[in-house]
Order: C-alpha cells, then structure tokens, then sequence
C-alpha cells in the first residue's frame, strides 16, 4: 500500500507549540481522510525546530466508489416538494425508486485519486491551521506561524503537484542550519527521509531529541562529579529548540549559590533556559531532595542546551552563556537584598492599592478575610492560633516583592524566606511558603497544622467570594481556578483528617465579610444614601438597619447571622460544587460517581466523613450480600413509590403476632429493629464498616421476605403493615446512604 509523506518546513516554530501542532496536523488530516471514505494502517506526525512532518503508512491510492440512498417525499406528495427533491439530488422522477409509498434516490459516485484529495487537504489544513499566534509575509495572504519556506508531498515515492500561496509542493528538504552540507536534499519516502535528515544532524523525533539532551548531559555532569537537577517541562522546551541539541556544561560565580536555590533556578530556567546542578545526590539519592520548598543544593555550575556542536568543546560558549547568567543572577541579587530593606509592613501597605476583584475588595481586604478564617480554622486542624492569623496576614505580602514581581512563579515561596530571615517562628515561615499548596493533582499536600490551616482560609476565600458574586465556573471555563481551589481544600482536608462543615465556614466567612464592610463603612462615617448614590446598594441596606449608635460589633454579627442565613443557596451551591470535585477525585481513585452522589444526598458535609462513608459503602457494594440488598431496596423502593402515587403511605410502628402472619414478615421486623440499633450506634462512632455489617444482616430476612410474602395483601391491615415494614427497611439503609442513587 501506498505512503504519504508531507513535510512543512518554515522559519523557527516556537517551542511551546510544537506538540500541539503535531496533534493539529494528525487531527485535521485525519478528519478529511476519514470523511472522504480512506482508512490507513498508520499516521504519525513530528514536530521541530522547523519542520511539521506527516507519514501515514497504508493510504490507497483511490478512495472508494460510493452509493447513498436519500429518502425523499411521499409518492403522493404535492408536485412542488417533487421538485424540489429532484433539483436537490440532481436526477429526474424515472431515476427516483419508490418503496412502500416513499420516494428514495439512489445517487453513486465514483473514487477520487488520493493524490487529488491530498492536494485539496493540504491547501484547506494549511489555510485553516490553528495556531495561537500567526503571521503573513510578503506580499501572499497565506498565515502561518513563521514563513513558509517549502513544502514537501510525496505520495507512493511522486510528488503530489499543487501550490499553496506561491509555494510549489516538491520532493526537496533541507538539513540543519549550521551544521548541515547547506545542500537541498531530494527523498523518496520516509526512510530516506529520516535517514538523510539524521546524517544532516536534524533528529526529527521530539523523543530522540530528548534522549540525547539527557544522555549527554548527565554524562557531562558525571565526568566532573555533578548530577543534573531533573526538569521535565525545561527539558520538553529545549528539546525544541534545537535539531541537533548539544548539551555543554559551565561555570558560574559561586558567590551567586547565596541566593535562594530557587531564585537561582529561575533565572536560569526562565532567561536562559539554563539546567541547573548539584554536587551530588543527598541522602536517599534522589536529585530532588534538598532545602527550602525541596529546592536542590546547587553547585556553581549550569548546563546549557545548544544547537550545535562546537570545534572547541563548548568552551567559548559556555563561557559566553556564564557571562550572562550573571548579568541575570546580579538583578537577582539586587532585589534579594532591597527586598531585605522593606519588609512586610510596607508590601502591606502597598496591598491596599491593589484590586483583587471588583466585587470582592482589594488584597489587603482578601488578607483580612484569610487572617480571620485562619484564625477560626486553627483548632480545627490543631493550628496555634494566633501563628494561623499571623501567617495570614503575611502570606500575600510579597506580592508586592521585587522579587515576585521579577519571577512571579516565586510567590509564597519568597515570602517564607523573608519570614525567616525577619525572625518569625519556623511554623509561620514554612504556612507562608507553603499556603498556595496543593496547586494540582502532583503537587505534595501540607501537613504542618499553621500551614494546613493558613491554606484552607486562602482557598475557602477564592471558593465563597466568588460563589457570593455569581462567577462560578461554567463548562470548561474556570477563569479564577475554583476547581483547582475545591481539589485542594478536598485534598488537604482528607490528608490531614481535618474535621469541618463546608457550610459553617461558609457561614463563618459570611459574618467575617459583613463584620468587616460594617466596620468600614462606620469609619468612613458614610451615610446610607451616601452609599447607595455610590451604587453600594448592599451597604447601604446593612447600614438602615443601624442606628448611629447602634455602629458595635454586636449589630454587627446580629447583621452577618441574618444574611448568612439569607445565603442557604449559596452555600448549598457550594457544597453541590464539592461533591462534583470530590466524585472527580474519587472516580480518579477508581471509585464509582453514583456512590458519592448517594453520601452527599444525607446532607452531610463533613469531607472527611464523606469519603470514609464512600470507601465503606463500595467494600460492602462488592460482597455478595451489598449487591443483593441493593436490590431489595431498589424493589421495596420501587413498591412504595407506586403507593406514594396513590397516596400517603402508611407510616409507624410495624405488628408481629398477628393471625396468619408469615415467618418471613416477623423474622424482617425484628431484623429491622436490630439493624436499626445497631446502624445508630455504628454511625454514632464513624464506624461506617460495622454499619455496613449490621445492613448485611438484612439480606436474608429482605430476601425471605419477598420470596415468602406478598405485599398488596387483600386484607388491609395486612397490606398497611408490610409497608410499614419496607418503609422502615428504606429508613434504616437511608441513614448510611442514598441507595437511590446508587446503579445497579
């Protein structure tokens, strides 16, 4: 079978769009192909430096003959819609067929060459490519990331003739800028093409490139006693920025290793695109153990990626990339130590002047609301409290840091060490590191009480402030990363076994905001119409409700608890938020969505609880007795919901000892009963495993029941009390979960 082979060779495509690009490419053609009836054993595409490369192995050379039937009108359809259905399909009324009183055209079509169809797709994906960022040259309406140079399109060895734009399609390539022969290499299918492309020092495939970069390099760390510091999204960057990456290692100033670790591995990482390294591993061996943050110990030394292979060794250019790097390293330095000058008090300071939301206050005000949710959390988490408050009101500070404003990515992390070195205690200094934490599925989660309760304050404050204004997420869009802030509260909760409701913090936060704006706006001694003219409509509403003398702390928490309880739906659309983020988690887990659903149906909001409920109802959902009583439910459910539709079901408590009374009934109430007893005490104590054992014991009496017993008895004292009885059943498994909602 047939080989496609397309190559398009442009300027420098930047690296960060390179495997995107790849997949667009795979994408588009595909689709095309797919629609116009072709099938191929393979298709791969490459991305580079220069070049986007597509091969598909097993193309035939035509695509197929084609025949669709289309139904049309009733025969006896007015003569109109006939013709209309005729000039649609193209064909006259003696080439219409007619079955069962229905009209249907048959309309056949003959193959196309693939080479004809790989012309128009090239053209339509190369016109209508997605890239980010896009550019025209020349004097050609053609848009592409970087000038097109040429292109290459060979299908079963012959090139495939069009012209994109002025740019003729050819069977001609070109091999790396600098160390290439300069000469224009002609291919005949992707072997060849690879394999000229290789011995003109141009690696085609992302993962070779990678390889190299890695193998050379930690061969050049270990020749001088070094290990490279691992960087998988560094080395995922440089490996596009070169077609022949030639790692060289150098030398840099050692006075620059007094420089936090990571200030030094950003600046090499973000201006240079620098690796760093250590001297050697520490204890454990592993190349990511070390100090601040887990930052690694540096050695003075750097490795630089190049994309060619110097007569010299690298010399000149790893001492050229060292001169640099301490140009950069001296900023650096200069605001390590002018940050050192000002401290906390004036970055503070600076906060006020800066906006967080429109709706939600300025960053001094969001540091308030953290530092006294803080405060509240602490005991939960087994937090000094005071430390909560104080890590709190220092964890935003050095946002308006030199430093962070040089390396944003440095937040938090700076402002741990200018606690340390200003002398706060090591636990306020580590919360004020570690309080963005966790940031996503792999980043670690804080178990250090201060942090744990300083993390929870700054993710609840993003989740309810923005719940409280209406900007929630919505399908794929989460522009202010609430679900990021739900996985996080969710995984520290769990991880720390801190016990909390959602909605009392979400309560608690409520208060916290109408103390503060109360208190506020009696300082600025504002009146209600002042407000309200301002358009502070809420404010001024909180404000009628006070008499001038009436301006205390008091009225104020009597003010919060009423809109607190004005705000049920908000924390209810809350906690609905975080059962869909805690599902995600669980699903990830290997856990089944329709359990969660069923906990959270209770009303219960305890995180922790909530995922040990879960764990114990899908270990007795595996055994034997889980899946059987599930069904019971669902069939008793199903029994007393039909009788809720006629009317109110009997309710109370359940006879034994009644004339005729089968076995099977009084053996279940009495099943019940002790179920009953023994799920409360169970539940009392979180011991979910053993009120999944007293459930178990209801699967044979429930069985019995409905094998030996029938229900709609005649008699209607009978009938009243057996559903009583399934009533009760559905109460006693409705205290561990909703087995409504739970499939099977």
């Amino acid at each position: 079978m047939p080989q496609l082979l397309l190559e398009i060779f442009s300027e420098e495509i930047p690296a960060r769009m390179q495997q995107g690009a790849a997949r667009d490419l795979d994408r588009m053609v595909s689709d095309r192909l797919k629609a116009a009836g072709l099938t191929w054993e393979a298709l791969t595409t490459y991305a580079g430096p220069r070049r986007l490369t597509l091969v598909i192995e097993g193309l035939p050379a035509a695509t197929p003959d084609r025949e669709e039937e289309i139904k049309g009108p009733k025969a006896s359809a007015p003569e109109q819609a006939l013709e209309g259905f005729l000039r649609k399909t193209g064909l006259t009324r003696d080439q219409l067929t007619e079955r069962d009183g229905v009209l249907y055209a048959v309309l056949s079509s003959k193959g196309r060459a693939t080479t004809d169809l790989v012309a128009e797709t090239v053209d339509q994906v190369i016109r209508a490519f997605p890239w980010p960022k896009s550019m025209r040259w020349g004097s050609g309406t053609l848009r592409w990331v970087r000038p097109i140079k040429r292109i290459l399109c060979l299908f079963d060895g012959k090139v495939v003739p069009f012209e994109i734009d002025g740019i003729p399609s050819d069977a001609i390539t070109e091999g790396h800028r600098f160390l290439g022969s300069g000469q224009l290499l002609k291919v005949s299918d992707f072997v060849d093409y690879r394999t000229q492309l290789e011995r003109e020092f141009v690696l085609l495939d992302v993962a070779d490139r990678k390889l190299r970069i890695l193998e050379q390099a930690k061969a050049a760390c270990a020749a001088r006693g070094l290990v490279l510091v691992d960087d998988d999204g560094l080395l995922d960057e440089v490996a596009g920025l070169a077609e022949w990456p030639t790692p060289i290692l150098g030398d840099m100033d050692p006075q620059f290793l007094a420089l936090p670790p990571e200030v030094v591995r950003l600046s090499m990482k973000v201006h240079q695109k620098y690796f760093a390294v250590r001297s050697s591993p520490p204890s454990g061996g592993s190349t990511r153990e070390a100090g601040e943050g887990g930052a690694p110990q540096l050695a003075p030394n750097f490795l630089v990626v190049a994309n060619v292979e110097a007569t010299d060794g690298g010399q000149a250019l790893a001492a050229g990339n060292s001169r640099v790097l301490s140009a950069r390293l001296n900023d650096a330095r200069f605001f390590w130590d002018e940050d050192q000058k000002v401290g906390f008090d004036a970055w503070n300071e600076k906060l006020k002047g800066v906006t967080f939301h429109a709706k939600l206050g300025t960053l001094a005000e969001r540091v308030e609301r953290i530092a006294a949710l803080a405060r509240e959390i602490a005991p939960l988490v087994g937090a000094d409290a005071d430390q909560a408050e104080t890590a709190a009101r220092l964890c935003k500070a050095d946002l308006a840091s030199g430093m962070v404003g040089e390396f944003p990515e440095l937040q938090g992390i700076m402002g741990g060490y200018y606690a340390r070195l200003a002398g706060y205690p090591d636990a306020v200094a580590d919360a004020v590191r570690d309080h963005y934490k966790p940031q996503g599925p792999a980043d670690t989660v804080p178990t250090a009480p201060v942090t744990v309760a300083v993390a929870l304050a700054d993710k609840l404050d993003t989740l309810v402030g923005f719940f409280a204004i209406d900007e929630k997420p919505t399908g794929s869009k989460d522009p202010f990363a609430l679900r990021r802030a739900a996985l996080g509260v969710i995984r520290l909760a769990i991880a720390n076994n801190a016990r909390y409701s959602l909605a009392e913090l979400g309560n608690t936060w409520g208060e916290i905001v109408a103390q503060r704006h109360i208190q506020v706006v009696a300082k600025r001694d504002k009146t209600a119409d002042d407000l309200e003219a301002a358009g502070d409509t809420k404010a001024a509403a909180l404000l009628r409700d006070l008499s001038e003398e009436d301006v205390s702390y008091e009225a104020a928490v009597s003010l919060s608890k009423r809109s607190a309880q004005e705000g049920v739906e908000l924390y209810r659309s809350i906690v609905s938020f975080f059962a869909d983020r805690l599902t995600v988690l669980l699903r990830d887990q290997g856990q089944r969505h329709d359990l969660v659903a069923a906990v959270f149906a209770l009303g219960d909001d305890d995180l922790v609880r909530i995922v040990r409920r879960v764990e114990a109802l899908a270990a007795f959902l595996a055994t034997d007795d889980g899946a059987n009583l599930l069904a019971g439910y669902k069939r008793a459910s199903n029994i007393l919901r039909a009788e809720e539709k006629k009317g109110p079901v009997p309710t109370g408590m359940v006879q034994t000892g009644l004339p005729n009374q089968p076995e099977a009934e009084t053996t279940l109430a009495f099943a019940v009963n002790a179920a009953r007893t023994a799920v409360e005490t169970a539940l009392e104590t979180e011991d979910f495993a053993a009120a999944m054992t007293a459930l178990a014991a209801l699967r044979a009496p429930v069985d019995a029941f409905f094998e030996a017993v029938m229900v709609n008895s005649e008699v209607p004292e009978e009938r009243d009390n057996r559903l009583k009885l399934l009533g009760q059943v559905r109460d006693v498994m409705g205290q561990v979960a909703d087995f409504g909602q739970i499939a099977g």
